[in-house]
C-alpha cells in the first residue's frame, strides 16, 4: 500500500489540538518519551513528527532532534521547530548505521505496517543506538475499547481486528478524523525483536488507572 499524507487535511486542526485540549496527554506523553530516551547528544530522529511538538523536549535531553514525516501540512509547523524533511518512514532518505537515536512517539498506528518501519528505524542506528516507541496503549486503546464510562474501560473481541478503521469511541478526537491500524501487543513486541533491536525496557502512562500510554526502549546490539 502505497503511503497516504492523511494528516495533510487536519494539519492546521491538530496543531491546535495538540496544544490545546490534548496537551496534558502531549506532556505526559512527552514525559515518557524523555524518560526512556535519557540524555544524549547527536541527531535524533524524530520518526513521523507531525507538527514537531516534541522538538524541545529533545533537545533539553541534549539531543538535536530532525523530524521526519509524510504530512507536508503537518510540517509546515515542524519546519519552525527544527529540520525537517518529507519522507515515508518506511523508506527514508538516511544513511544506514548513521544516526545514535531514533523515536517515534504516537504515530505506530498511522503506518500500515509497522513493522516494516522498525526495520527501516535498525537499519539507519548505529550500533548501540537507542529507539524509542511511545504510542497509544495496544492492550487499551483503539476501536476495540470504550472510554466513555471512565474509570471503566469496556474491552471487546475487535482487540484482534487489525484492519484500518476510523470507528473510535470519541468522535472529536484524532482516531475519528485520520482513522487508525491496530497493533495488538504481542504484534508490537515481535516487530521490535525481528527488527534486531535488542528491548530493555518497557513503561505504561495512565491519567488514573488504565494505562492509555505504552512505551518502550530499545537498542541496537552493538
Amino acid at each position: 500500500m502505497p503511503p497516504v499524507a492523511a494528516y495533510d487535511a487536519h494539519a492546521d486542526w491538530y496543531e491546535e489540538y495538540v496544544r490545546g485540549k490534548a496537551a496534558p496527554y502531549t506532556r505526559r506523553s512527552g514525559d515518557l518519551l524523555a524518560d526512556l530516551l535519557g540524555p544524549g547528544q547527536g541527531t535524533c530522529l524524530d520518526l513521523c513528527c507531525g507538527t514537531g511538538v516534541r522538538a524541545e523536549p529533545l533537545r533539553a535531553l541534549g539531543w538535536t532532534p530532525l523530524g521526519a514525516d509524510i504530512s507536508r501540512g503537518q510540517l509546515r509547523h515542524a519546519t519552525a521547530r527544527m529540520p525537517v524533511a518529507a519522507a515515508d518512514a518506511a523508506a527514508l532518505p538516511v544513511a544506514t548505521a548513521s544516526l545514535p537515536a531514533v523515536v517515534c512517539a504516537l504515530a505506530h498506528t498511522d503506518l500500515p505496517d509497522y513493522a516494516a518501519v522498525l526495520r527501516e528505524v535498525a537499519r539507519v542506528l548505529r550500533p548501540g543506538g537507542r529507539f524509542v516507541h511511545v504510542g497509544v496503549h495496544p492492550c487499551f486503546v483503539g476501536a476495540f475499547a470504550d472510554w466513555s464510562d471512565r474509570p471503566r474501560v469496556l474491552v471487546d473481541e475487535r482487540y484482534a481486528d487489525r484492519s484500518y478503521t476510523t470507528r473510535a469511541w470519541d468522535p472529536s478526537g484524532v482516531r475519528a478524523r485520520v482513522g487508525a491500524w491496530h497493533v495488538p501487543l504481542a504484534d508490537l513486541l515481535n516487530a521490535v525483536t525481528g527488527a534486531g533491536l535488542r528491548l530493555t525496557r518497557t513503561a505504561e502512562s495512565s491519567p488514573a488507572g488504565v494505562a492509555d500510554v505504552f512505551g518502550l526502549l530499545a537498542l541496537k546490539p552493538a
